[in-house]
């Protein structure tokens, strides 16, 4: 391990947000609604599309290693489908943004209040 030098940005932080396969459906067409609808910056177009390529991710890496999520959703009770769906802050904040995403997974993505 390695120290940064003072005042450089740290690596940036992958927060993990539960969601059920119904929530990271509604997630996605939100998304997609946005990217296909009016012109945004461009930095926050990136952001969305980051967001959409997590949710590929989250659903390969449980395909390739089940375990992980599985000893979560035992110990939480979740169902089947729920998957860790990773963003960075950006990505978060590019994503609330959205003015079609579902009241619920806007809920779930901001946490306890």
């Amino acid at each position: 391990m390695s120290a940064l030098p003072a005042g450089e940005p740290g690596p940036e932080v992958l927060v993990p947000h539960w969601l059920a396969g119904a929530q990271r459906a509604q997630l996605a067409a939100a998304v997609r609604q946005a990217l296909a609808g009016r012109p945004m910056h461009p930095v926050a177009a990136i952001h969305l599309e980051d967001v959409l390529t997590e949710l590929h991710v989250a659903a390969a890496r449980d395909a390739v290693w089940p375990a992980s999520a599985a000893r979560v959703r035992l110990a939480t009770g979740w169902d089947e489908d729920v998957l860790p769906v990773r963003l960075s802050a950006a990505e978060l904040a590019s994503v609330l943004t959205l003015a079609d995403l579902p009241d619920a997974v806007r809920d779930l993505l901001r946490g306890p209040a």
